[in-house]
């Protein structure tokens, strides 16, 4: 789903705004995050030094203030009529955080960093307020899981489908 997700903002936006803004919106998006951008990026021609602290920058711009507001956010939204998708998200992230059997560092790191469906920043973020952590001993296995999914994707987009599409 991320590949597909990440051609169509290629071929799409690819053909109305510059390619390094294409990556770093891609990079923003939960789902997509760092790993859709790399793969934008390089159906794009993005040099690879442009491309990565792009998309580390557009993915970690979000986490600061996932992991500060998000709580109040989901308080918030359980009295008003998004109640249940307040609910589902807080769900959601308890159901990921069980998956965390090696410590919260470690959990978490390996959470961010290996990129399969439904993890990433993001979801990460979420799992850490969850959990309670306080956000500045969550912040630091969010950015190493990012820079390690960054590197595997980098391998996957610059070698892997550079060597297909191209």
């Amino acid at each position: 789903m991320t590949n597909a997700l990440a051609q169509w903002f290629a071929s799409n936006l690819g053909k109305v705004m510059p390619a390094e803004l294409v990556v770093f919106i891609v990079s923003l998006f939960p789902i997509l995050e760092c790993r859709g951008g790399l793969v934008v990026a390089a159906l794009l021609g993005v040099k690879l030094w442009v491309a990565v602290p792009i998309c580390v920058f557009g993915n970690v711009l979000p986490v600061p203030f996932i992991l500060l507001l998000l709580k109040k956010f989901l308080r918030w939204m359980k009295k008003t009529p998004l109640h249940r998708f307040a609910e589902w998200i807080e769900e959601r992230g308890q159901r990921k955080s069980n998956g965390m059997k090696y410590g919260e560092f470690w959990g978490l790191l390996l959470f961010v960093g290996i990129p399969l469906p439904g993890t990433g920043a993001w979801t990460g973020s979420l799992v850490a307020t969850i959990l309670d952590m306080d956000w500045k001993k969550a912040i630091v296995p969010i950015l190493l899981g990012v820079l390690m999914a960054t590197v595997i994707m980098t391998v996957f987009s610059y070698a892997f489908l550079a060597n297909v599409v191209g």
